[in-house]
């Protein structure tokens, strides 16, 4: 008995690996211009994202959303990623969701899934909701809910993830200084 539960628990633990790396499903989104993105085409040049489900009525969402926008010049500077917040108001919800993007100066891509298409096909099912994805794509983290102070945690994450990127990026050659 303690045998099959070694196994069924190291068939859990790939699973769920498994499921972390999983990549983007092709859903098609518009962004608050009207233009399609396929998030299956959705990269970085090599660089970090972090995908961000959120709701113009969800209060969690938008302290989240809104932390994270305090920091998130530094973040670029520092590990070069790319904010895609995904808002999951109904279709008639649209002008709301860019007069309150608009109203809070946020630098991310905002993209409308006004049918939970995408959330759906990402198993998500709670917002708000973040994607932690490397520089190949990869799913590297997927957490729900928001707690003050986990934009610690997030950047530590980013951090890792740019250090991995940087030891597989090939090496820059070294320029001499000119003389004067």
């Amino acid at each position: 008995m303690k045998f099959l539960k070694v196994i069924f628990a190291a068939l859990a633990v790939v699973l769920c690996a498994s499921s972390a790396q999983a990549a983007l499903p092709s859903v098609k989104l518009k962004d608050l211009k009207g233009k399609t993105v396929d998030m299956a085409q959705l990269d970085n040049g090599g660089k970090p994202m972090i995908i961000s489900f959120f709701a113009s009525w969800c209060k969690p969402c938008k302290r989240e959303l809104n932390a994270i926008s305090e920091l998130y010049p530094d973040w670029v500077d520092e590990t070069g990623v790319k904010l895609v917040a995904i808002s999951c108001d109904k279709a008639q919800d649209a002008a709301k969701v860019k007069s309150y993007v608009d109203s809070e100066g946020w630098e991310y891509e905002i993209l409308l899934d006004p049918n939970s298409d995408f959330m759906r096909a990402m198993g998500i099912q709670q917002i708000p909701h973040l994607l932690i994805i490397d520089g190949t794509g990869k799913i590297v983290e997927s957490r729900s809910g928001y707690t003050d102070g986990s934009e610690g945690h997030i950047i530590k994450k980013l951090r890792e993830i740019s250090k991995g990127n940087a030891s597989k990026a090939p090496a820059k050659k070294k320029v001499p200084a000119k003389k004067k």
